[in-house]
């Protein structure tokens, strides 16, 4: 008697110890997830690899964790060339790039298909050009690549001094 005793009750004990386990396990999966940063991509920008005579920036500011918005431009001069308008933002439970230029009347939005500490893209298959848009740290600079199946065009910037 003595043994069925202890036996039942280390198979209760095992039985807590199990389910302790199991809603420990499920509290972890239900504790909200971090949200991605891009805080490596706040500053002031110029592109490296440009055409002679043309000048290109990108400029990106944090409005909140869920937030960033980008301005790019091309400058010839001192005349504006091309500029575009972004916004990288978390909504429902997942990250967006808009890409607004002034030519058009709508933005175009990308979907966050590829995230880690230093790299993401954005792709849009709906659209001809680009579909893909890809960020990378590259040491002190940032890459920038944006593409389709047949073509691609590489950005490579580094960060720009505070003028005093």
């Amino acid at each position: 008697m003595k043994q069925i005793l202890i036996l039942a009750t280390s198979i209760w004990m095992i039985a807590c110890t199990s389910t302790n386990q199991t809603n420990t396990q499920q509290e972890s999966t239900d504790a909200p997830k971090k949200i991605e940063s891009f805080d490596w991509l706040l500053g002031k920008w110029e592109r490296l690899n440009e055409a002679e005579g043309l000048k290109t920036y990108e400029n990106w500011d944090k409005i909140s964790t869920t937030e960033y918005t980008g301005i790019g431009f091309t400058m010839q001069n001192e005349d504006t060339l091309k500029q575009e308008r972004m916004k990288l933002i978390h909504r429902s439970g997942k990250w967006d790039l808009t890409v607004k230029v002034p030519e058009e009347t709508e933005s175009v939005t990308f979907a966050m298909t590829n995230y880690t500490d230093s790299t993401f893209v954005f792709e849009n298959q709906e659209i001809d050009f680009p579909n893909t848009i890809k960020y990378w740290k590259n040491g002190n600079k940032i890459n920038a690549l944006v593409a389709n199946t047949e073509m691609k065009i590489s950005f490579e910037f580094k960060k720009q001094t505070a003028m005093h």
